[in-house]
């Protein structure tokens, strides 16, 4: 018997283990100083009125004989494939139920899609960047290499003629920075892939919280993306399902490499590998949809947005560099002074008692900058923005 030895290539998982390990030693220290934590990457409001009731009557169905529901469609139930489908229609994106599959997060269906590619694959991620694009090619011992997200280019880096990739990792809204790729830039992509016959994976979990219409919410708002792109979105931020769990990847037709359908092998994965996400999740995902759902749920994301605005606004007040929340629950700053991230944890922390995120733990190119996050209670926030005033 061997282990795969990939795994033990990975980097251990230290950032927020550590991120905790210094908030509670300082807590030890200072018993009566209240630490306020704008680092969290987890939604802290309730789920929608409409979610909650969709998923009580979905409960009582399970409870009767005559609407039991037992193993469902490993690619998700109709009802919530049609749902999504007229959900894009809205953003000009047509799409066949049978393009979408329901799943029980991006974050899953990030990491398993790669069970349809080589791994000779050259596999080509952003840096700084969400680490699960990374550790899932290393588990299986892929080539990596990396684009470069920097001040200069807004954390938006574009395709290099002079590089080849065949698959691209894209996140837009980003997360950690909070950039988020316009029209032109994405046309970019796409075309470059188009020419090199790259994959794109495209992740749109944060794209609810675009607020800028002229910005694109989906890859295949950009012509010619069906033939290149797999779209991963979740309920997770956009509706709170971070406990409930509920995402969707959209793989088109029109995919096809090798001679061969991504759709149907990806078909082929979920049905042998995965037994679908639960019936009531899936009753209570279709509720986010509904006029109601929707209007609860927007109403959520403004509430997040309107922190967002008070962190940058403060940020703009004190001159301090940063990408991010306006359009995306997240403000990635650059450490004042020239502090590298983790000295300017520490700061935040001993001096205004507030903690956020060390961009260093996302990548090299994170060196320098930090994260915070909008998903907190308003009072917080406040005071947080307060405290980091006071510090100037």
């Amino acid at each position: 018997m061997n282990i795969n030895q990939n795994y033990l290539a990975l980097q251990d998982s230290y950032l927020f283990s550590l991120v905790t390990q210094k908030v509670n030693a300082f807590k030890e220290q200072n018993p009566t100083k209240e630490v306020i934590r704008l680092g969290i990457g987890d939604v802290t409001l309730p789920l929608a009125p409409a979610v909650v009731e969709a998923m009580h009557k979905a409960v009582a169905e399970q409870g009767e004989k005559s609407t039991f529901k037992g193993y469902g469609e490993e690619q998700g139930y109709e009802f919530l494939r049609q749902t999504i489908s007229n959900y894009y229609a809205k953003k000009n994106v047509t799409l066949s139920n049978t393009e979408i599959f329901i799943s029980d997060g991006a974050k899953s269906d990030i990491g398993n899609i790669l069970d349809i590619f080589d791994i000779n694959n050259t596999v080509l991620v952003p840096d700084p960047v969400y680490p699960v694009y990374v550790d899932t090619n290393i588990m299986v011992g892929r080539t990596i290499i990396y684009s470069n997200g920097a001040e200069e280019n807004s954390f938006l880096p574009l395709p290099d003629e002079n590089t080849k990739a065949d698959i691209i990792y894209l996140c837009s809204p980003n997360n950690p920075t909070g950039a988020v790729y316009n029209k032109e830039q994405l046309e970019s992509w796409v075309s470059y892939a188009l020419q090199h016959d790259a994959v794109i994976l495209f992740d749109s979990a944060y794209e609810a919280f675009v607020q800028d219409e002229s910005l694109p919410t989906s890859i295949y708002q950009i012509e010619g993306a069906e033939k290149c792109a797999i779209e991963f979105c979740s309920l997770s931020k956009t509706a709170g399902f971070t406990g409930t769990r509920c995402g969707y990847t959209v793989v088109p037709h029109a995919l096809v490499k090798d001679n061969t359908s991504l759709n149907k092998l990806w078909l082929r994965r979920q049905t042998t590998k995965f037994n679908g996400v639960p019936y009531i999740i899936q009753k209570g995902a279709e509720a986010v949809f509904s006029d109601d759902g929707l209007k609860q749920t927007q109403e959520n994301i403004s509430y997040y947005m309107e922190n967002a605005k008070l962190i940058s606004e403060t940020l703009k007040e004190l001159n301090i560099w940063h990408v991010g929340g306006e359009n995306s629950p997240y403000i990635w700053l650059k450490c004042p002074d020239n502090m590298n991230s983790w000295d300017y944890f520490d700061y935040l922390l001993e001096n205004a008692q507030v903690v956020g995120t060390p961009g260093a733990g996302f990548g090299s190119n994170g060196e320098g900058f930090f994260r915070l996050s909008a998903f907190g209670d308003r009072v917080n926030v406040v005071e947080a923005m307060k405290r980091i005033r006071n510090l100037k």
